[in-house]
């Protein structure tokens, strides 16, 4: 595995990306809204399940490349750090977040469940996400292989999104409520999460 401080930084970033408001957020809290508490839950499961297979895309494509060919990790780290500034900008700039329509039709549970499935899997976003996140916290110099380390470390990342899912499912009344209000706390917490980004994205481009 990683080292402890590597680790500690992945924890802490992740944790930052998770309880953060986002798209994934919103989309759990309007099927919740829309479809019902269990309709809700099953939808968290579908995106949580979604999840692993941008988990493996980028576990085992990134892995042979890195392996193959070690000029790709720089590249990929660049662009990775770019990303990540370009996200903290968008994450202080950006007021408000639109998420997925829901149709407002009266749906079981279980079709809650593979729409939400379908819909990460084909959210490019995500993809984006774990290519330009999971590298910055690879251990080249530790005998876990990079394939291993991708994949536990996307696996901790999936974990974590989905219990910021699950939170809003339960109180997706009160949450939704937070959120339109726009509170100076919700704002400073987006300066502080954009800020923090924007660093760590400067840091990891400067790094050799």
């Amino acid at each position: 595995m990683p080292a402890f401080e590597i680790l500690v930084a992945f924890l802490i970033t992740t944790a930052m990306f998770a309880y953060m408001p986002g798209p994934s957020m919103i989309y759990v809290s309007a099927q919740t809204l829309a479809r019902g508490r269990k309709a809700g839950l099953m939808a968290s499961l579908g995106v949580h399940l979604g999840g692993y297979f941008h988990v493996g895309a980028a576990a085992f494509g990134l892995a042979a490349l890195l392996a193959l060919i070690p000029q790709a990790y720089f590249l990929i780290k660049v662009v990775g750090a770019l990303y990540l500034i370009f996200l903290g900008i968008m994450m202080i700039l950006k007021r408000k977040e639109q998420g997925p329509e829901t149709s407002g039709d009266q749906k079981d549970a279980t079709k809650a469940f593979f729409e939400s499935a379908i819909v990460e899997v084909l959210n490019p976003k995500t993809a984006i996400f774990f290519v330009a996140f999971l590298p910055q916290f690879v251990d080249l110099s530790t005998a876990w292989p990079v394939w291993l380390q991708m994949a536990v470390l996307g696996t901790i990342v999936n974990l974590m999104f989905s219990s910021g899912d699950l939170f809003c499912v339960v109180f997706a009344s009160l949450m939704i409520k937070k959120l339109r209000r726009s509170n100076m706390g919700a704002r400073w917490a987006k300066m502080v999460g954009g800020s923090f980004l924007i660093l760590l994205g400067g840091k990891l481009a400067l790094d050799r």
